[in-house]
């Protein structure tokens, strides 16, 4: 106990002593971790709602004006057999015009018959499997099918999106975490250059390589965490005042949600350890071979 006290104590001496380039690293973590938390939520926000949207996805197989029951029954039966599909469900033309009436009432306020067709709404279990489930039904060439629709050019939309914002979500995470490493590895090293004598002696005297890290791992594990804490708090009085105003602007289903608050500021705050730990780390590695 009185081993972690002292490399505690010298922990914050160096902090104290180097208070410019603790200070400067601390902000460096703040603002990596301020930022891989907004990256967080908006990243986990965009793939929750391409997920919404893909189940979102249908095939619809529109039948002719004067379909038979007979051709649509052998439809019916395709679709029973195909184990890619989750769900079918029959439209008449009566309940497609009621569903109009409903989202597009000015539309179909004078109209003078009932224009839309019987149809099925397929809806499959991966939404990846859309086009070739539309393809399939296509190739059976059914008597009395006017048109198969499907949703593949929406799905390709999507999944585009979310590639690129994959990709640059990467990047960002990658630049944040690369930055604030480098800059906890120079207060590091500022702190051994001019601490040097002094861990000569130490070692010259016997003390093991662990008991000399040990300050300066605390030193930049404490810069990782309050930088980390900070970033947290930020983000939590963003969360109460700023994101209620953006939300109210935003349509969008209740299942499209980001991360849990609480799960990213853990996440958060484990990585500000990380990040500390490997800048004093790396430099130690080089700079304590005395």
């Amino acid at each position: 106990m009185s081993r972690f006290k002292l490399v505690v104590s010298e922990a914050f001496r160096s902090i104290g002593s180097n208070i410019s380039t603790s200070f400067a690293a601390t902000m460096t973590v703040l603002i990596g971790m301020f930022l891989l938390g907004l990256l967080i939520a908006l990243g986990s926000w965009v793939v929750s709602w391409s997920d919404h949207v893909k189940e979102q996805l249908q095939v619809k197989v529109f039948f002719v004006e004067d379909v038979t029951g007979k051709q649509v029954n052998s439809v019916g039966a395709f679709l029973r057999s195909d184990d890619r599909i989750k769900d079918y469900q029959f439209i008449s033309r009566t309940e497609a015009l009621q569903r109009m009436k409903r989202r597009y009432p000015e539309l179909t306020a004078n109209l003078p018959t009932n224009p839309l067709p019987d149809s099925y709404e397929i809806t499959p279990k991966h939404a990846e499997e859309v086009k070739q489930l539309s393809t399939a039904i296509r190739a059976q060439k059914f008597a009395g099918v006017e048109r198969v629709k499907d949703g593949q050019q929406t799905s390709k939309r999507i999944l585009q999106v979310a590639r690129v914002i994959e990709v640059v979500f990467l990047v960002a995470v990658v630049v944040l975490l690369a930055a604030s490493v480098l800059l906890i590895a120079n207060t590091i090293r500022l702190s051994i250059f001019s601490r040097r004598r002094e861990i000569e002696v130490m070692k010259l005297v016997g003390a093991t390589n662990w008991f000399v890290r040990g300050p300066f791992m605390v030193e930049g594990l404490v810069c990782g965490l309050v930088g980390a804490l900070a970033a947290v708090v930020l983000l939590l009085i963003g969360k109460e005042v700023a994101l209620p105003s953006i939300l109210g602007h935003i349509d969008s289903s209740d299942d499209v949600k980001a991360l849990g608050f609480t799960l990213t500021a853990l996440i958060l705050l484990a990585v500000g350890l990380v990040v500390g730990a490997l800048g004093s780390g790396l430099t130690l590695r080089r700079y304590l071979k005395v």
